[in-house]
């Protein structure tokens, strides 16, 4: 009944998509956590509603790290497909996927192929770490990439466990994209891909700050 009310003022919603993976030393529900979070503090200034996150993604590569399950392209595909078919059923015409994911960018050509396909909406596809975010991360440390410093709040952190004090070389990526789960685990590792484990918090406070203000600004101004 409260969704009824707000249609009759706004059509917008969001939709976090998330990943359940092995993040090395930090939570498996990482990137679900950091885009459900990145949506909820965005939105909530605007009145926007925001969904549960949907936990699983495309994530075939980490197979052979325990706990780390992935969809195939299409299964996931076709599941934000028939989520944003249904809450256009319902009235919603604005529809943000905020996503935490890198895996999942496949649903970035889906939102743009679904706006086309109705004259009268739009889907919105959008990273917690979009290029302002992004740019804001590489100027505090060039280093750092999956698992490393800058996924690591004190909301993905696990209770009890600590990170090596040594940054972790970076990756060979090459070597990494030909390889199958197990030969990718082999070379991977603890699964971080490369950087410093953890900064100041004060970095992450900037980090986590430009996070929201980026996907608020897409969820207010963004729209076609």
């Amino acid at each position: 009944m409260q969704l009824e009310a707000y249609l009759r003022r706004d059509d917008r919603i969001v939709l976090p998509i998330g990943s359940t993976e092995q993040h090395a030393y930090l939570s498996l529900a990482t990137d679900s956590i950091l885009a459900e979070r990145a949506a909820v503090e965005a939105a909530e200034a605007l009145g926007v509603p925001v969904l549960p996150v949907l936990p699983y993604g495309i994530t075939p590569r980490f197979g052979a790290y325990p706990g780390s399950p992935s969809l195939r392209p299409e299964t996931f595909l076709g599941v934000v497909r028939d989520i944003l078919d249904s809450l256009y059923g319902q009235g919603f015409r604005r529809l943000m996927l905020l996503n935490g994911h890198g895996g999942n960018a496949p649903a970035r050509a889906l939102a743009e192929e679904w706006s086309e396909a109705h004259d009268n909406a739009q889907a919105l596809y959008h990273e917690w770490f979009g290029p302002k975010t992004y740019g804001v991360i590489r100027d505090i440390e060039p280093l750092g990439q999956h698992a490393s410093w800058w996924e690591n709040f004190a909301w993905t952190q696990l209770e009890g466990v600590s990170v090596p004090a040594e940054a972790k070389p970076p990756l060979d990526d090459d070597a990494l994209q030909e390889s199958d789960p197990r030969a990718f685990r082999e070379l991977a590792g603890d699964g971080s891909f490369g950087g410093p484990y953890e900064r100041p918090e004060e970095d992450l406070d900037r980090v986590w700050q430009s996070a929201v203000l980026e996907a608020r600004d897409r969820l207010e101004n963004g729209w076609d």
